[in-house]
C-alpha cells in the first residue's frame, strides 16, 4: 500500500527552501498512518509506504531528507532496504546535495549493535527510534535530524 503524498520529484536534492521531506516505510499502516499525520502538522512533506520492495521500487535518488524506517517487515527488513537505497544514492551522487539521514524504527533496543555488526563502516547512523514512540518525541527526533 502506498500513501505517497506527491510523487513530483525534487531534481536538484534536499533543498533549504522546500519544506523537509520524509519517507517512512513501515509494514504496520497504523504506525505509517500516524507518523504521517505527526510529522505533516509540522509542516514536513511525508511520504509513506507499508512494502519495502514497493518503497524501494519507486525511490528516487536525492528526494528525501530523511528516511524512517522499520527494522523488521516481511520481505525486506530496514537494514537491507538501508543498503540497497543506500547504493541508489551512491550511484547517482551528482543529483543530490548530500544522503539523506536514517532513523531506524523498532521495538527491541538490541537492533542497534545488530546494525552495526551488519554495517561497521556506516559511522552516520545513530539514530534508532523506540516504538511505540510518543508523538512529541517522534516530532522533536525528526525535527533534530
Amino acid at each position: 500500500m502506498n500513501l505517497s503524498s506527491s510523487t513530483i520529484p525534487r531534481p536538484n536534492g534536499p533543498s533549504s527552501f522546500l519544506k523537509k521531506r520524509v519517507l517512512v516505510v513501515d509494514d504496520e499502516v497504523d504506525i505509517t498512518t500516524i507518523f504521517k499525520l505527526a510529522l505533516e502538522k509540522v509542516n514536513l512533506q511525508v511520504d509513506v509506504y507499508n512494502d519495502p520492495l514497493l518503497a524501494l521500487t519507486d525511490y528516487r535518488a536525492g528526494m528525501y531528507d530523511l528516511l524512517l524506517f522499520d527494522i523488521r517487515m516481511p520481505g525486506m527488513n530496514g537494514f537491507e532496504l538501508y543498503s540497497k537505497i543506500k547504493d541508489l544514492e551512491d550511484v547517482e551522487k551528482k543529483v543530490k546535495n548530500g544522503k539523506p539521514r536514517v532513523c531506524f524504527i523498532t521495538a527491541f533496543e538490541e537492533f542497534r549493535s545488530e546494525f552495526k555488526e551488519t554495517f561497521p563502516a556506516v559511522e552516520e547512523v545513530d539514530c534508532f527510534l523506540k516504538n511505540p514512540i510518543p508523538v512529541p518525541d517522534l516530532v522533536m527526533k525528526v525535527k533534530s535530524q
